[in-house]
């Protein structure tokens, strides 16, 4: 295996792929390369149906498949309806809730649509489409499945997979079931070959041992020469691991985290992390993106703006982008009451019953329970309009909601919503 480093790649997909940052490990650059720039490389991911959304970190392999299509490969995203009733172990010290297949279904349905802001579908050599792996693990018949596919798997190197031997080192329980789900995702690359002309599979570097598992699954089983491709697992320049902030998952469906938010997400970017990430989370090119990196000291929050609006124009359109953009410097630049911020409603009876400040909080989202609460007021972090609170046995008041019916409530500087008079 070459390093990207020590490549260098003449297909266009690989080029941009690289120069961005996406590629951390590929089973064979040279024989990838030469499919690419043969043109029409069809290529997939796949995404579990854990939730009713993808979160921040899936935004990654999200964009390799945009890129793949816009550099003329044809992307296949692949929807885990099967192998999320399994469950994969990878990267977990216990075993995940097994869902119903109704709630799979359900979160399948809501997750699709992020993909469409990505991708072009339809019938085209180069239009994506989207697979289901249920419509070929469902089916199965264990019995067959044993004899024609789980011959090829040995026990023995399964037991050196990351995602079971750390799992076994922590003397952490291991289900029968999760041990199966490797076998499963090889499986996948086998099925979607046939199916689809499936070459290449990507994934987060923590997949690098179930997708080769894939690779020699079809070598075993009579597939054309397979590929592996991964990107690394990011972390911030800090070390916190992309997509979890303290108030939890940054959620890509905007009934999980409003627009406004998503900015502030992207807003928030640390310094250190401004270039890698509109390379990685934009498609600018890479001569503008060079040059909002040159920027310095005070300028290079300019580039944080940029990051953000563009970020969340690919998520949410650019109208709600510009949107939460303008929010925030009304908010953070001209101390307005921006009415575009994320709102709450609160009924006419709370407020004449006097709502509690702790609770209000809780109910707009800002802190996870009074107690939080209590210890942010302490340390002088809610503002109920730009006022501090400093009572936590205090309570709103219609006096509080003068201004068109909302109060503002603030957590720190940057987070803020509006309790809205229902």
């Amino acid at each position: 295996m070459t390093s990207a480093s020590d490549f260098t790649p003449k297909s266009e997909f690989l080029r941009t792929l690289i120069a961005r940052g996406f590629v951390h490990q590929c089973s064979d650059f040279a024989g990838l390369d030469e499919k690419a720039l043969a043109g029409g490389l069809p290529a997939y991911i796949g995404f579990d149906c854990t939730a009713p959304s993808l979160h921040v970190g899936s935004l990654l392999p999200i964009m390799m498949l945009a890129w793949l299509q816009r550099t003329g490969g044809k992307p296949l995203p692949l929807m885990g309806g099967g192998t999320t009733r399994v469950g994969d172990p990878s990267g977990k010290d216990e075993s995940r809730r097994l869902l119903t297949v109704e709630q799979i279904d359900s979160n399948k349905a809501s997750i699709k649509r992020v993909f469409e802001r990505f991708l072009t579908f339809g019938d085209g050599p180069a239009d994506a489409l989207m697979l289901d792996n249920a419509d070929w693990l469902a089916g199965l018949n264990y019995i067959d499945f044993l004899r024609d596919v789980g011959r090829h798997f040995s026990v023995n190197r399964m037991l050196t997979m990351d995602s079971v031997k750390l799992r076994l080192e922590r003397e952490h329980e291991l289900s029968f079931i999760e041990f199966n789900y490797m076998c499963l995702q090889a499986y996948d690359f086998v099925e979607i070959n046939r199916r689809h002309g499936a070459l290449l599979q990507m994934g987060g570097s923590d997949q690098w041992g179930n997708i080769v598992t894939g690779l020699d699954l079809g070598r075993r089983m009579g597939t054309p020469q397979l590929y592996a491709l991964t990107s690394p697992l990011l972390t911030t320049a800090s070390g916190a691991k992309m997509g979890k902030t303290a108030a939890g998952a940054v959620w890509l469906n905007a009934d999980m985290l409003s627009p406004y938010d998503y900015w502030q997400y992207w807003r928030n970017t640390e310094d250190a992390d401004v270039a890698r990430f509109l390379k990685l989370f934009t498609f600018l090119s890479m001569d503008e993106v060079a040059r909002l990196a040159a920027l310095e000291g005070a300028e290079i929050n300019e580039a944080k703006k940029t990051l953000a609006t563009e970020a969340t124009a690919l998520i949410h359109g650019r109208e709600a982008a510009e949107r939460a953009a303008e929010t925030a410097r009304r908010t953070f630049e001209e101390g307005a009451l921006a009415l575009s911020l994320p709102k709450v409603t609160v009924s006419a009876d709370e407020i004449a019953a006097g709502l509690g400040v702790l609770a209000a909080f809780v109910k707009a989202g800002l802190v996870a329970s009074t107690g939080e609460a209590r210890r942010q007021i302490k340390g002088g972090g809610l503002k109920v309009n730009d006022a501090a609170v400093t009572d936590e046995r205090g309570t709103l008041s219609e006096k509080d909601f003068e201004t068109d019916g909302v109060a503002k409530l603030s957590l720190g500087k940057k987070r803020h919503v509006l309790l809205e008079r229902g």
